[in-house]
């Protein structure tokens, strides 16, 4: 377990990333995100160009009624262009979020939530991929830890990095 506190989360807080095969409470899971990993060693990313994003996971908010694990497979594919089963993403890890202090009238998320990270390892080279027309991600590849570690330095997920290769 790691904890962390992070610049974009305006009031005190507590940011916990934990390796974890449970999966956290679904009424209290705002996202999920998809670690999908190739035979080589590479790791499925993708960038969106808008300032404070750039590269990262593919992931996003659950629409209502959607599961986790639903979640992840349809922003895979929004972000990425590549369509993987839901049965195929196994759940590895999760983030937790907790406001030590009141939230400002413009926070959107409840004082406590979690962000579910589900994980695929193909059993050969990642296949070309292209975010689909009108998704927020200007790009996809396939990229090798040192290159993630080099793009991401900062985002609290790099730790399950390693926990999302082999499984």
């Amino acid at each position: 377990m790691t904890h962390l506190t992070v610049p974009w989360i305006p009031v005190r807080h507590r940011l916990d990333v934990v390796r974890s095969q449970k999966l956290p409470p679904l009424d209290k899971t705002t996202s999920a995100f998809a670690f999908v990993s190739d035979q080589t060693g590479r790791t499925l990313m993708t960038c969106v160009d808008k300032e404070g994003r750039g590269w990262d996971i593919p992931g996003g908010h659950l629409e209502p009624g959607e599961t986790a694990s639903e979640a992840a497979a349809r922003e895979l594919y929004e972000e990425t262009g590549l369509r993987l089963p839901v049965s195929a993403l196994s759940h590895f890890a999760w983030q937790r979020i907790e406001l030590l202090d009141a939230a400002p009238a413009d926070y959107r998320y409840p004082p406590l939530t979690y962000m579910a990270m589900f994980r695929v390892r193909l059993p050969h080279p990642g296949p070309p991929t292209r975010p689909p027309a009108g998704s927020e991600s200007s790009s996809a590849a396939w990229l090798p830890p040192s290159e993630i570690n080099r793009l991401c330095p900062d985002r609290t997920w790099l730790s399950l990095l390693d926990g999302a290769g082999p499984l």
